[in-house]
């Protein structure tokens, strides 16, 4: 049965009734708070071939997610030494996004649904990175937006998952690339084995990495609005 844009958590936050899942036809309300304050995250995608590798990555870093409207999420794809979750989409788009309550009420959300790569010299990048106002992608080595359009939106107990603290966020990443440059980081990207390239062979991160593209400048008027 399909809940529209239901609120998951019960009257009672969970303290007393069993709930052991629900279908959404959008992201929106609580559903949509629950997913805006995890710090953590987690991806799976797979190649179609029968014996391809399964690719599951954590993404972190505070900012580099937003839900963009009721059906469509996107994140911030940063520098890395693998590149299968765009190998991946660019063979056949399918992805799942999953949330775990490690406070609170437990929960798992996840979304499963067809996601595209959005590159340096696509049109839309400039527009994407305007919903991403609190982090400095420049200091991650920024390399595509993923995506996501959702297909089934599901929420599961959790009931499993550990209690645990969020302390911060990690500064290594940052602190690694923000010193690079696009040539140097499309240096960085060459060197790897399974970047432009995945681990079963297919087309991964286009090379050679184009440029960052310049800020779009504010409509004339609207400076210092």
């Amino acid at each position: 049965m399909v809940r529209q844009c239901r609120s998951m958590a019960p009257p009672d936050g969970g303290r007393h009734t069993l709930r052991m899942g629900k279908t959404y036809d959008c992201i929106d309300g609580r559903l949509r708070a629950f997913i805006e304050e995890q710090h953590l995250f987690f991806t799976a995608t797979a190649p179609l071939s029968a014996d391809g590798t399964v690719n599951l990555s954590p993404k972190g870093l505070t900012g580099s997610l937003a839900v963009l409207d009721e059906r469509t999420v996107a994140y911030l794809d940063f520098a890395g030494s693998n590149a299968e979750t765009i190998a991946h989409l660019r063979e056949n788009g399918r992805i799942t996004l999953m949330w775990c309550a490690f406070s609170g009420p437990p929960n798992i959300v996840r979304v499963h649904g067809h996601g595209e790569p959005v590159f340096r010299d696509d049109a839309r990048w400039a527009g994407l990175l305007t919903h991403f106002p609190d982090i400095d992608p420049g200091r991650h080595g920024l390399r595509s937006v993923i995506v996501v359009t959702a297909e089934l939106i599901r929420d599961t107990c959790g009931f499993a998952v550990p209690l645990l603290s969020y302390e911060s966020d990690r500064p290594l990443h940052g602190s690694r690339f923000a010193r690079e440059t696009d040539t140097t980081l499309d240096a960085y990207f060459q060197s790897k084995e399974h970047v432009g390239t995945s681990l079963d062979g297919l087309p991964g991160l286009p090379l050679p990495l184009p440029p960052t593209p310049a800020p779009t400048p504010p409509l004339q008027g609207t400076e210092g609005a």
